[in-house]
């Protein structure tokens, strides 16, 4: 394998992805699919690198382009189908830092918040561009819950999520006794995940605001969103439990995946964090591409980490939108890098290969 590149970025391509960059360069229009992985916070460094990718690397291309999310990166693409994507971006970010709880936060003081916080993202047109864009389908990955993790909370639902992680150690697949997979799609041809019981269902501007709160809907901390019109009845969840990082080994692309991303492994689903054998290197996906910070540019940063969600406990609150800012004002490095890549000579310059 490659060493990675120098500086604040690293770069990973599986095979068929490292020839096309070889051959034709980092033209966008090689990108079919655009993934965006749950993780809350962390997509804080990655916002310099979004406005760059959102508004204008993207932005040159008039290929049809897929983008599939759950949880903040099924939020984050709802900027890049916007007319001005990084202006939804400012608008998220800066809402996104307003967000102060109480010191025991109730699921419902929780997800009002989140709910303005959308509506800010969203601005006054925004579903209706999510839902029409003649270029973009958007696809937001949901969880609905099934016997006891249908339960909209107490201890029904706590009993549902031990079982579902104990089940899902031994064996992923075991998950879709919990949790069915639906996918809310704008447009024809969403990108088929195999298992779970997938079902599809329709995005439309009546529903984006609910279907992206119910991807980004932690049990417990938030509170979901129940029996969404179009879709299957039930309580839908967070995409993330199922769809955390992804698995894009059966995805299917007409064209290469580019995948944004806060970390250089992909964990395929919320309960496989504490399963670190299920992490898969992105170069063994043969059509990826996938784009994260540096560990050591990581370890540069203010406590040596990116924002989590336990930073909402852990710090401040002063100290906490001080490590935010940072990381935001970091952020530009990543999209320079990018930038720089993009532009250089050799399109394969420091890319970690298979």
């Amino acid at each position: 394998m490659a060493s990675p590149a120098a500086g604040p970025l690293a770069i990973h391509a599986g095979r068929e992805a490292a020839a096309t960059l070889s051959r034709h360069g980092w033209d966008p229009s090689l990108f079919s699919l655009l993934l965006g992985a749950s993780g809350g916070p962390k997509w804080f460094i990655l916002a310099a690198l979004d406005r760059y990718l959102f508004g204008d690397y993207l932005l040159r291309s008039t290929r049809p382009l897929a983008v599939l999310g759950s949880s903040v990166g099924a939020w984050r693409h709802a900027c890049l189908a916007q007319a001005d994507p990084v202006a939804a971006i400012d608008r998220f970010a800066e809402s996104y830092l307003g967000q102060v709880y109480a010191a025991r936060p109730d699921a419902a003081e929780v997800s009002r918040t989140s709910l303005a916080t959308l509506d800010q993202l969203l601005g006054s047109d925004g579903a209706q561009a999510i839902a029409g864009h003649p270029r973009i389908s958007t696809h937001i990955v949901t969880a609905r819950g099934r016997g006891p993790c249908a339960a909209a909370g107490g201890p029904l639902l706590a009993l549902g999520l031990a079982a579902a992680a104990g089940v899902n150690a031994l064996a992923r697949p075991g998950l879709a006794a919990a949790f069915q997979r639906v996918v809310f799609s704008s447009g024809a041809g969403a990108p088929a995940l195999p298992g779970f019981a997938s079902a599809d269902a329709p995005l439309t501007a009546g529903n984006v605001r609910t279907v992206l709160h119910a991807s980004g809907s932690i049990p417990f901390l938030l509170a979901g969103e129940r029996d969404i019109p179009g879709a299957p009845p039930g309580h839908y969840w967070d995409g993330g439990i199922i769809d955390y990082h992804f698995d894009p080994r059966p995805l299917h692309a007409d064209g290469l995946i580019l995948y944004p991303h806060f970390r250089g492994d992909l964990t395929p689903g919320w309960f496989d964090k504490f399963l670190p054998w299920r992490r898969l290197a992105p170069e063994l996906v043969e059509r990826l591409v996938l784009v994260a910070p540096h560990p050591d540019f990581v370890a540069s940063l203010p406590l040596g980490k990116i924002p989590d969600r336990g930073d909402f406990t852990k710090l401040e609150t002063a100290e906490r939108l001080s490590h935010w800012r940072t990381c935001l004002a970091r952020g530009e490095e990543l999209a320079d890098a990018f930038a720089a890549q993009v532009a250089g000579p050799d399109p394969l310059a420091g890319v970690s290969l298979s």
